[in-house]
């Protein structure tokens, strides 16, 4: 029996390396075809945790999903700190039971005014043809979609910061942080 879950519930936060352990139980929970719609390829559970391990670069940013204080979904933007940032890559992975909720959503509109905000030009999202839902996700947010021999290319534009993506930003720092001190 599957509870009942509502978009109300998610709490997306930026995650740090305090959250090693959460990130790493998140990456082993994926089934065999959410490992591969979100590593474009079959992964076992040593590589999933050695990727886990290295997931705070000097380069990346991660968001976190969380529904009743547990990770269920992870974004990461990489490439947001090189000295010429105009091109990043964004990932995505939402665990199976929790799909559907809007999580990747959510995940998504922080991810998307983090990158905003910080003057990147280009968020390119790769996905294997069959996981429509990401191609669903990049299209419902406006991105060019090119398709590949085995791939689909997601390219999103997010241009200059604006009122709006500095608020969200703000406010989606702010309650993170607030739910971290109260948890």
């Amino acid at each position: 029996m599957r509870l009942k879950r509502h978009p109300q519930d998610i709490r997306v936060m930026r995650l740090y390396s305090t959250h090693q352990k959460s990130i790493c139980d998140h990456f082993l929970r994926l089934d065999n075809r959410s490992r591969r719609a979100r590593f474009c390829g079959t992964i076992s559970d040593d590589r999933v945790l050695e990727y886990a391990q290295s997931i705070f670069r000097g380069d990346s940013i991660v968001c976190g999903a969380s529904v009743d204080s547990q990770l269920r979904g992870i974004v990461e933007l990489r490439g947001v700190f090189h000295p010429w940032r105009s091109n990043t890559e964004a990932a995505f992975s939402v665990e199976p039971d929790w799909q559907n909720i809007g999580i990747g959503d959510a995940l998504f509109e922080r991810i998307f005014a983090l990158a905003q905000n910080r003057g990147v030009r280009t968020i390119h999202m790769i996905c294997m043809k069959e996981n429509s839902r990401m191609r669903h996700l990049a299209t419902k947010h406006n991105a060019m979609l090119r398709s590949n021999h085995d791939t689909v290319d997601a390219v999103l534009y997010p241009y200059w910061p604006t009122p709006a993506s500095v608020v969200a930003e703000i406010v989606g720092e702010t309650s993170g942080y607030a739910h971290r001190l109260f948890e």
